[in-house]
């Protein structure tokens, strides 16, 4: 999947030396989590906008220098890895650096959002399985291997939660022989969490991403 074209350059970039008041400007306008900052050109940090209330106008971005946010993402950084940065740092925001650490631009959350819903899990007819398994004792293969062996395509599959060593994985399959699957992952012990041919979950998923592009344009 390629997302670059994605990357938005009309947002602003500013610079250390910059006064404060205009940053405060810019999250007052807008509904961004966070903004670039660079020195003499140089990629340095994000300021936060929820240390907006901290921010005196009469300053520079100077006297925030140490409390700079340090996350970014490669131009070449795979789409995966941007939502994980995204996750990780809880912003709607997040710097596209070029290699030699110069801003090229930014990822915004509702595009790359929106990229993952045009995928082919979202978009092809099918069936959502969530199934859980120990961390030691489920492989992505053997997975793979009971959907076909069922005669059904898998269509895509990842992990969607982790906790007391217990997995989560939630997995789109053609909809060919369903409850056949459904019935040898049980004999393979995986639990069954959710099993619905009808996509109520991927309903449920889509709902909830369009939940968040509306606010988020806010």
């Amino acid at each position: 999947m390629h997302i670059q074209n994605h990357i938005v350059s009309n947002i602003p970039v500013f610079e250390i030396g910059d006064p404060l008041s205009k940053v405060v400007q810019f999250f007052k306008e807008t509904t961004h989590s966070h903004v670039a900052i660079t020195e003499n050109g140089g990629y340095l940090g994000v300021l936060d906008e929820n240390d907006l209330e901290q921010f005196q106008e009469d300053e520079k971005v100077e006297h925030h220098r140490y409390d700079l946010g340090t996350f970014f993402v490669r131009k070449d950084t795979n789409w995966l890895d941007v939502l994980e940065t995204f996750a990780r740092n809880e912003a709607n925001l997040v710097p596209v650096l070029d290699e030699e650490g110069r801003m090229e631009g930014y990822y915004d959350l509702t595009d790359i959002v929106t990229v993952f819903i045009d995928t082919p899990f979202f978009t092809e007819p099918g069936g959502i399985i969530v199934l859980a398994k120990g961390i030691k004792d489920y492989s992505f293969s053997e997975i793979a291997q009971i959907v076909e062996s069922n005669n059904t395509k898998l269509i895509g599959g990842f992990i969607t939660d982790y906790k007391n060593d217990v997995i989560q994985i939630t997995i789109k399959v053609a909809s060919a022989n369903f409850n056949d699957i459904v019935q040898t992952f049980r004999r393979y012990n995986y639990t069954i969490l959710f099993g619905n041919q009808d996509d109520q979950f991927l309903e449920d998923l889509k709902e909830r991403s369009n939940y968040l592009e509306k606010y988020l344009s806010v």
